[in-house]
Order: C-alpha cells, then sequence, then structure tokens
C-alpha cells in the first residue's frame, strides 16, 4: 500500500472537498461530494456526538445513497451548515426524488469550538453560509490544517486541525481518509514532540521524528485544553468527526463495517480516544466504482487501509496547523518547527 497522488481523500476518484472558514469566528466547515450519490454508513464510538440524519445511514434504513456529508465547527449551531450544502444540491437540482420533489440527502457531524478564543456573539448563524461556501469551493484539492472544519481545533496539548491521507491497495482500490481533530486526548506523547500515530507514518508526511523512545506512555492525562477551560464546560467541549472512503463497490452494510475498523485509527493516533466527552464519529463512504474478487478478505484489508489512513491524517491536521491571532494553545510547528 502506497499513498495516492495527492495524499488526499480525494485521490478516491470523484470525491471533491470543499473547505469554507471565518478566521474571526474560528470556525468554520468542509463538505464531501460527487458529481453522483454515493453509499455512506457511520458508526459512532464517542459519548456525546453531535449529528444530522445519521439514522438514515443505519444499514436496515431505505436510503441507498447520500448526496454530500458536512464536517462542521459550532456544535449544535454548526448543523446548520448542512442546510446551505442542501441549498447549494437543490440549486443544481441534485437530491433523491419523488415525483416532482427533489431532496438532497446530506447527513453531517460538528464540532465543539465554541470556547475557543473566536467571536462567537453572533445575531445570525452562520453555518448555513459557510456550508454553502464550502460546497461550492469543492475541488479535488483542498487544504489541509487550519481549514474548514478544523479551522478552530484543539488537542488536549497543541492546536487541532483539518487532516487527510489516501492508501492505494496492491490490485488498485483506492482508500482515503478525512478528519477535524478536536480530540479530548493528546495527538502527541508528551513533550510535544512525537505523534502517537509515528509508526504509521508515510515519507516523513509528519514531520518524520519517528516514535517516542520512551517506555511506560500513555499514563497521564495532561491537557492544556483542560488547564485553559477550567472554568468553562470542558468535559464535553471535545470531537474527531471523519470520513473515510473507497472506489471498492461496497453496501451499506459493509461501509458500516469499515466505520467500525477505522475508529482504530482514532485510537492509534489520540490518547485516550472515545471518552464520554467526545463525539467520535467515522462515516464511510463507498463510490462503487471498482467490484471486488473477494469480498470478505478484502473489506478487511480496506477497513484496515481506513484505520491507517485515519491515524496519519490525524497527526497531519496537527502537524500542519497554522498559528493565528488568539489562538488559546500553541501549534506543534510553533513549539517544534515546521510547515504549519
Amino acid at each position: 500500500m502506497v499513498p495516492g497522488r495527492r495524499n488526499l481523500i480525494t485521490d478516491v476518484p470523484g470525491l471533491k472537498v470543499g473547505n469554507a472558514q471565518d478566521p474571526g469566528l474560528k470556525s468554520g466547515a468542509t463538505v464531501l461530494t460527487a458529481d453522483e450519490p454515493f453509499t455512506a454508513s457511520v458508526h459512532v464510538m464517542g459519548g456525546a456526538p453531535g449529528t444530522r440524519e445519521t439514522d438514515l445511514l443505519a444499514p436496515d434504513k431505505s436510503v441507498a445513497r447520500v448526496d454530500a456529508i458536512a464536517l462542521s465547527g459550532g456544535s449544535a449551531y454548526g448543523l446548520d451548515a448542512c442546510s446551505g450544502v442542501v441549498d447549494g444540491l437543490r440549486a443544481r437540482g441534485r437530491g433523491f426524488r419523488i415525483a416532482e420533489a427533489v431532496i438532497p440527502i446530506v447527513p453531517g457531524a460538528i464540532i465543539f469550538d465554541l470556547l475557543n478564543g473566536g467571536d462567537k456573539d453572533w445575531v445570525h448563524n452562520p453555518y448555513r453560509a459557510l456550508g454553502r461556501a464550502a460546497f461550492e469551493a469543492a475541488h479535488e484539492r483542498f487544504e489541509i490544517g487550519t481549514a474548514g472544519a478544523g479551522t478552530g481545533a484543539l488537542t488536549a496539548m497543541l492546536k487541532g486541525g483539518l487532516g487527510s491521507a489516501s492508501l492505494v491497495l496492491e490490485d488498485g482500490v483506492t482508500v482515503g481518509s478525512l478528519v477535524a481533530a478536536n480530540p479530548m486526548g493528546a495527538v502527541t506523547t508528551p513533550g510535544d514532540r512525537h505523534f502517537w500515530a509515528a509508526p504509521f507514518e508515510i515519507d516523513g508526511e509528519f514531520g518524520g521524528v519517528g516514535p517516542d523512545p520512551a517506555s511506560g506512555l500513555g499514563r497521564g492525562m495532561e491537557s492544556r485544553k483542560m488547564m485553559t477551560m477550567r472554568e468553562q464546560a470542558q468535559d464535553r467541549a471535545n470531537t474527531t468527526i471523519a470520513i473515510v472512503a473507497t472506489d471498492a463497490d461496497l453496501a451499506k452494510a459493509q461501509c458500516q463495517r469499515v466505520a467500525v475498523a477505522a475508529h482504530d485509527g482514532i485510537a492509534r493516533s489520540t490518547v485516550p480516544a472515545h471518552s464520554p466527552g467526545d463525539g467520535d464519529l467515522v462515516f464511510a463512504v463507498s463510490t462503487g466504482a471498482r467490484t471486488l474478487a473477494a469480498p470478505e478478505r478484502d473489506l478487511t484489508r480496506i477497513g484496515h487501509a481506513a484505520s491507517i489512513c485515519l491515524a496519519r491524517a490525524i497527526a497531519r491536521a496537527v502537524y500542519l496547523a497554522r498559528p493565528e491571532e488568539g489562538d488559546l494553545l500553541p501549534c506543534w510547528s510553533s513549539v517544534n518547527g515546521g510547515p504549519g
């Protein structure tokens, strides 16, 4: 397995991603879409998710395909980003048709970034416009780091962000991931230099500093984020929301199994993960372009590749985060020197 040409989820042919963000708000939205509807499912392992239309993605529900998926900041307010995406799709005549009615199907999920130092004193909810702008910006190439839904994200110790990564399997199947990393846990080991995901890094994509040589790691739960928000509601100010995708032809139930497997990527890159105060969630998407020769064996490989892509994407989100005025936490680049 090797990364795709862009090392982004859009290495899966047909997929596009758009970002929109407001630096003053310190928040934004990210949209995954395609020219044709795609199969999708979801698996939630955090204790505090914020979602829209995810019930439709259960294997026993009637909706077979969706038109887009939205990731957003803003907590419950951010769910309105989905409405902006619906507006954009409707304007293009896209959606599920019932007689003359056209109904775009846009599941979504949010992170909590309301206490990150940005100006949240709005009169009108800004997230519908951010969702529409992100949809209109959708392209094969897009920015990661301090962008889109990851604009205001924070990890336990460092600024979070938007990340993406991909792998092409030996048989040509492509797998990719997209994530807004805002976890309660840390993405780096004590000292803020080494990433928990380091064993899965490819070609120095998040600094090439390698695994932490120390032993006995993971027993502490230091958190600059908790200290910064101690007088506020820090216990639920977290979440990692992600999308993994493949061009393999998967049914909705198979997508759900890939989503379950992909959660391993969160646990491999974030310590601790899946806490009661996190809303950890993974969507899994299939464009259906490639038929599988051995579905059960191939599904295992796709789920494993998705978990590796997600671990790498989370590390890349933090590695590429940029310092901006009013940040509550430092960036990895500010502490260690780097491209952020």
